[in-house]
């Protein structure tokens, strides 16, 4: 029996994954995962790693695979400051397995690497999340909507094929697409609202988000919407409400509910829009990938209301759910999944199936 456990540190959320196995066999898989905005308490770190792997129920742990995307968090003046410590409050959870961090060739490399070439695993969450779809599918794309982003990755001959290897990079040729089901500022989605016969600007103030068009919109249920609200009020559609009427400098005495929710409704149609401005233009980028010869693999927590919506957009004539692939808890936790079954290959030397 091999137990490994991953982890994906993020700048909001941190997920963790343990995959108990024998022999070549996953038997069983659990996930966890906190809200956690490391901007705040990034000394807290050693104790929440501890916490999720509490939670998952085992004192034992051979083998443990990290990766990460914290580092870009402004807790940090640089990524290497952000990398050095994640990698630090790692070591001291977890003195004893043997430490693989993730990179941006979805393979591993050692702490020491790492430290000494911290570029090459700052945010590099999306390889693990492509490396799990191409040990079952020899080519496709994967849109990956999170709460705060979207990735979107190119698999090649059962391969990871990414343009870009940094966030800066992935910016440049559209994988990566700051849009995300909870934690995105509604004025970085659009900056004019048609309300009452005209367009309204919208205030640049953080008053609402993508969380609260989508508690609107009854994408998302209470339990769902993990992130801090923008007033730090509660997560009823009527507050979701209140938050997106001060988008327009408004409230809910000026504005019905007709309206709110029709507001919702065009923000998210503009959201789509940017999601499907970056699978084109990855398209343009491989070349070799279009949308009606390899299929979408569609994952994350807006999976379904924004992954799957702009791939229909795009034309894709296969649209894949990840859940079809993998254990359904190792959805809203890919990254994490994928760290702990790389890990449990290498150990292994041998490649893992799920039973």
């Amino acid at each position: 029996m091999v137990y490994a456990l991953g982890f994906d540190v993020g700048g909001a959320n941190t997920k963790a994954a343990l995959i108990r196995s024998e022999g070549d066999k996953v038997l069983e898989v659990q996930v966890a995962s906190e809200y956690f905005p490391i901007w705040k308490k990034p000394q807290k770190l050693p104790r929440l790693l501890l916490t999720l792997k509490e939670q998952l129920g085992t004192s034992r742990i051979d083998v443990l695979g990290v990766t990460m995307t914290a580092e870009l968090s402004d807790a940090y003046q640089t990524k290497r400051e952000g990398v050095h410590h994640i990698l630090s409050c790692v070591k001291t959870a977890f003195p004893h397995p043997v430490i693989n961090v993730l990179n941006t060739d979805a393979a591993f490399s050692s702490v020491e690497e790492a430290e000494a070439k911290p570029l090459r695993v700052a945010a590099a969450n999306w390889a693990a999340t492509g490396w799990v779809v191409a040990q079952h599918l020899k080519d496709a794309v994967v849109i990956d909507v999170g709460s705060t982003s979207t990735s979107i990755i190119s698999i090649a001959h059962g391969k990871v094929s990414a343009q870009g290897k940094t966030d800066l990079d992935k910016l440049f040729c559209g994988e990566l697409v700051y849009t995300g089901s909870l934690r995105t500022n509604v004025a970085a989605i659009v900056q004019s609202i048609p309300l009452r016969g005209g367009f309204a600007g919208v205030s640049s103030e953080l008053f609402a988000q993508s969380g609260d068009v989508h508690r609107v919109l009854g994408h998302i249920d209470e339990m769902s919407y993990t992130s801090e609200t923008a007033d730090g009020r509660g997560k009823s559609v009527g507050a979701a409400m209140a938050r997106l009427a001060r988008v327009v400098c408004a409230d809910t005495e000026m504005l019905t509910e007709s309206e709110i929710h029709e507001m919702a409704r065009y923000i998210y149609q503009q959201q789509l829009k940017q999601i499907t401005k970056g699978l084109s233009r990855v398209y343009k980028f491989t070349k070799t990938l279009t949308p009606n010869e390899v299929p979408i693999v569609v994952t994350g927590l807006g999976k379904d209301f924004l992954a799957r919506k702009a791939a229909q957009n795009a034309g894709a004539d296969a649209i894949i759910d990840l859940e079809s692939l993998l254990p359904k808890q190792a959805v809203l936790a890919t990254p994490a999944v994928g760290v702990a079954l790389m890990a449990l290959t290498k150990h292994t030397g041998e490649p893992i199936r799920w039973t």
